[in-house]
């Protein structure tokens, strides 16, 4: 085997994806600009290209990786991924997650490099009245996050039509848990890592409405762990390798659970969490649970890990 670049990772989710392709015995180097990253998080013996994907230096970056190591493909994680700062932001987030991610594919494209993983998110398909939601449903993203996810799909897509190269995006659904404590969402945004926090401070976890037409009124989402979401990766490049193009992939548990049950499995694990019911946060849809048939069935990937395995 050859070597993965894997941009962002340094990050929470870059990081597990980066010891489960070692684990399964590739090679990696990281690239990452280090602005939410940790390098704690790298093991001592990888190679780490300190670089942002808007800096005029990235096609040289690739190039020179290129150049000494046999690159199997790009593992492209990097982006920004709070929806309340997409909406306060777009332009950051269109400059970053689109530019960002055009970018990274013209470094590759002149550095040989015909392979593509693409982290996309289920905010593509917005606000859907779907259940289970499969991946033919209609991508009509509600927030601007979810349309750079979206754009960039397109793009990998059309650009690996135009030149040949293989590609898969993976549509992640809410990630959550950690395989290692240094490994640990330590991001102010997701809920979990929220929770826990309340759980131990005893300050009030913001619950973003109660009035949702839902069982407990409480917004639903399909919760993977992330080291499940990791194993993805790997059966994702091991697909790329036969030159295969999966498309775009739902990654999830095919299962619901609502902000109010994510607080009882704290609970369970943790103690008590205190909570405060606040106004619904522009850009939430009620609902997102997938289907996670397709996959399975293309690359042989199924969640193992529940919600409380990701409490513990």
């Amino acid at each position: 085997m050859g070597t993965w670049l894997l941009t962002g990772g340094a990050g929470y989710i870059g990081s597990h994806v980066l010891r489960a392709l070692r684990d399964a015995g590739h090679d990696a180097v990281v690239l990452d600009d280090l602005s939410t990253g940790l390098v704690e998080r790298l093991p001592g013996d990888v190679e780490l290209l300190r670089c942002s994907l808007l800096s005029d230096s990235l096609d040289e970056v690739v190039g020179e990786l290129a150049g000494r190591r046999a690159v199997d493909g790009v593992v492209h994680l990097a982006a920004k991924k709070s929806v309340p700062e997409s909406v306060a932001r777009p332009l950051d987030y269109y400059e970053h997650n689109v530019g960002g991610t055009v970018a990274m594919l013209r470094a590759a494209a002149a550095a040989g490099i015909t392979r593509f993983l693409y982290s996309s998110s289920a905010a593509v398909y917005g606000e859907t009245s779907a259940e289970p939601v499969t991946e033919d449903v209609a991508t009509l993203p509600t927030s601007p996050y979810g349309e750079t996810k979206l754009a960039g799909e397109w793009a990998v897509r059309r650009h690996a039509e135009a030149v040949g190269a293989s590609w898969t995006a993976l549509r992640y659904f809410n990630v959550a848990g950690s395989a290692a404590p240094e490994l640990a969402d330590r991001g102010a945004t997701n809920l979990l890592p929220l929770v826990m926090r309340a759980a131990r401070t005893g300050e009030p976890v913001k619950v973003f409405g109660d009035d949702w037409p839902t069982p407990d009124g409480t917004c639903l989402r399909d919760y993977v762990h992330v080291a499940d979401l990791a194993e993805a990766h790997v059966a994702a490049a091991a697909a790329l390798l036969e030159d295969r193009s999966p498309g775009a992939l739902n990654v999830g548990r095919s299962e619901g659970t609502s902000v109010l049950e994510v607080i009882a499995a704290v609970e369970r694990a943790q103690g008590p969490v205190p909570r405060e019911i606040v106004e619904r946060r522009p850009g939430d849809p009620a609902r997102v649970v997938a289907d996670a048939s397709r996959i399975a069935e293309v690359l042989g990937w199924r969640a193992r890990l529940g919600i409380d395995d990701m409490c513990r």
